[in-house]
Formats: structure tokens, C-alpha cells, sequence
């Protein structure tokens, strides 16, 4: 009997060794990063990216089987979003001025990718196995009532105030709008957990589909997605010079990188919302999807008006006309998807168009 399996079953520890492995290879590659500068090492430090998401992804899947749903479903919402607001803020600090429209960027390619990708990804094949899937009204309801409000106020409202020229917010008006996402963000959270909780649980949430895992399997677990998250996100911050060269080779617009960036972050998200979807669990990745949409603003906005204040330079946060009109379509498509409680093939086939097309119109505008 080889000795990693002898203490597994002594310990009664439920763990895959790949996810245990991969983050500590990734560390092992983020140690000589700064000693190796050529592409392929690039390639392997995006392939160790990939893995340490996965891995990221499977242990959180196992803290949510342990607190169960809604909790689950947020802990990795909040755990992707401290990832966002990390890899923001220092990104932001270490380009200065040249990084105010990066924030921004990111959440709305965040927000899309989210709306129209992940949730579009989850209909569609969703509804081809099972034809239809059906979720809660309520809760869907009040996460897409929250999310148009919040993303309305912080990423369109700024191109019509006029105390300061420009899509950007004054300090003041910064400040305000950054108190009022988190009383936003903070309203629904505790509406999720606490009021009106049942509005977010799967109707087979009482099924018991396998036992929940052990203390000790939970709590290494803990520890091994708080070590994943944090090297994904000091490996998407050596990989984001390449991004941007790689960009900039292509003569793609630089928002174009905030997409890139968003897409990384999100991958562990879309991942368990897809699997759910593919489970018959579609309530759980409209909780991922949207409870993470709400998060990435929630959450980002205030983060980067400390960091604006603090540092003393502008944060560029108005997006423009094309992407107004495209965050409008997706939140008005969605609310119409989701009005009969219903879903089928065609709405996932109608975001994912959407979202093709905001891809296009970003590289040809």
C-alpha cells in the first residue's frame, strides 16, 4: 500500500492528490519566475494557472459541501473576488496613473462574462440534456434587482456627473458611491443567509447525495484554496506583462486585457457553475454566477476608491455608449430569460451571442 494512501485512510482524508500537488508545484514555478524570462516558461506558468484553478476550484467544492448551500455557493463567490481586488489594487499601484481604466475594465468584463458566458454556458447546456430547468423566482429576482442598481450606479452614472470632467467620479462622490455598494452588496448577503435564505436553495437541497467530508478533510481543504487563490493571483500578476505585450502585438484595444484578466479569475466560478448546471442544479450556478457578479462590483469598487483617495490619483470607472448599450441588453435579456422560472436552450443560446458579440466589438470597435 503506498504510504499517501495509508495516511489517507488512516486520517480519512477525501482528497484527489492532483489538487493537493498542483498548488505546490505552482509555488515551486512562482519562486524562480523572476529568474526565467522567455516563452515557453510563460506557457508552463499558464498551464500551472490552469491546474492551481482547477485545484482551487475542487476545494471549495468541498468547503461548500461541508456549510451547504447558500454559504457554500458564497464562500467561493467571496474568494473569487478577493482575487480581483488583489490582483486590481496591485496592478493599479504598480502603474499608476496608466491603470485607471483598469478597475473598470475588469469588473464590467467581470459582469459580462458572468451574465452572459458563465450563465449562458449553464443554459445552454443545461437545457440540452434536460430540456428545461427550473430554479427560484425570488432569489434570481432579487440578485438581478441588486445587480442592475449597483452596476448602474458605479459604471454608468459617472459619464453624467459633472462635478469633475470625464467618466470619473469626484472624491466625494467616489466615497459615496463605494459606501453605498457595500450597502447594496451587504443587503442581499444578508438576505441570501438570513431572511429569506430558502429563496437561494435548490429544491433537492434536502437530498443527501453523498455524506459531507470530515473535519480534517474540510479544514485541509480550507487551507489549500486560501493557497490556490493566492497563487493565482501572484501568477496572473507575472503573466499580465505578457498579456499586455501580447496584446499590444495583436493592435487590440488595452481593454482587452481587462477581459483577459476577468476570464482567468473567473475560470474556478464558471467551472462549478457549469458542472451544477450539468448536475440539474441550475439554482446553485445562477447563485455562483449572480452572487459573484454582485461581489465583483460590491466589493471592487469600494477597494479601488481607497486605493484612488489614498494614492491621490483619478480612477476612470463610465463605460462607454457600445458597452452601456450591451450591459443593458444583458440585464434586460436575462430578467426576461428568468420572468417564468423556467429555462430552455434558446436563452443560453441568445447570451452567448451576446456575449460573442461584445468580445468582437471590444477587438473591432
Amino acid at each position: 500500500m503506498p504510504y499517501t494512501h495509508f495516511l489517507y485512510k488512516r486520517w480519512n482524508i477525501a482528497l484527489p492528490i492532483w489538487s493537493l500537488v498542483s498548488p505546490l508545484i505552482g509555488l515551486g514555478i512562482l519562486s524562480v519566475a523572476g529568474s526565467i524570462d522567455n516563452p515557453f516558461f510563460s506557457l508552463l506558468m499558464a498551464a500551472s494557472l490552469i491546474s492551481i484553478v482547477l485545484s482551487a476550484v475542487h476545494h471549495a467544492e468541498v468547503v461548500a459541501h461541508k456549510v451547504g448551500e447558500p454559504y457554500g455557493t458564497l464562500i467561493l463567490a467571496l474568494a473569487i473576488t478577493v482575487i480581483e481586488v488583489s490582483l486590481i489594487v496591485s496592478l493599479m499601484l504598480s502603474e499608476g496613473a496608466e491603470g485607471s481604466t483598469l478597475a473598470r475594465d475588469t469588473v464590467f468584463a467581470a459582469i459580462m462574462i458572468l451574465l452572459t458566458g458563465i450563465i449562458g454556458l449553464c443554459l445552454l447546456l443545461g437545457g440540452y440534456r434536460y430540456k428545461e430547468q427550473v430554479f427560484i423566482k425570488q432569489g434570481t429576482n432579487a440578485a438581478l434587482t441588486t445587480l442592475t442598481a449597483i452596476s448602474i450606479l458605479t459604471l454608468v452614472l459617472p459619464n453624467f456627473t459633472t462635478t469633475t470632467p470625464g467618466p470619473v467620479y469626484s472624491n466625494s462622490q467616489l466615497i459615496f458611491v463605494a459606501i453605498i455598494s457595500l450597502v447594496l452588496y451587504g443587503g442581499f448577503v444578508s438576505v441570501q443567509t438570513g431572511r429569506h435564505r430558502d429563496y437561494f436553495l435548490p429544491e433537492d437541497e434536502a437530498a443527501v447525495h453523498s455524506d459531507p467530508p470530515g473535519n480534517l478533510t474540510t479544514t485541509i481543504s480550507m487551507l489549500f484554496l486560501l493557497i490556490s487563490l493566492a497563487l493565482v493571483v501572484l501568477l496572473s500578476k507575472k503573466l499580465s506583462p505578457v498579456i499586455e505585450n501580447m496584446v499590444v502585438s495583436m493592435g487590440a484595444p488595452k481593454s482587452l486585457v481587462g477581459i483577459i484578466i476577468a476570464a482567468v479569475i473567473l475560470l474556478p466560478e464558471g467551472v462549478a457553475a457549469i458542472r451544477a448546471a450539468r448536475r440539474n442544479r441550475l439554482q446553485t450556478s445562477l447563485n455562483l454566477a449572480l452572487g459573484s457578479a454582485l461581489a465583483s462590483i460590491g466589493l471592487t469598487i469600494p477597494a479601488v476608491a481607497i486605493v484612488t483617495v489614498l494614492a491621490g490619483f483619478s480612477v476612470t470607472l463610465g463605460i462607454d455608449t457600445k458597452s452601456t448599450l450591451l450591459l443593458i441588453l444583458s440585464l434586460f435579456t436575462i430578467s426576461i430569460s428568468f420572468n417564468a422560472g423556467r429555462t430552455n436552450i434558446l436563452q443560453g443560446i441568445v447570451l452567448l451571442v451576446i456575449l460573442a458579440t461584445y468580445l468582437f466589438t471590444t477587438v473591432v470597435p
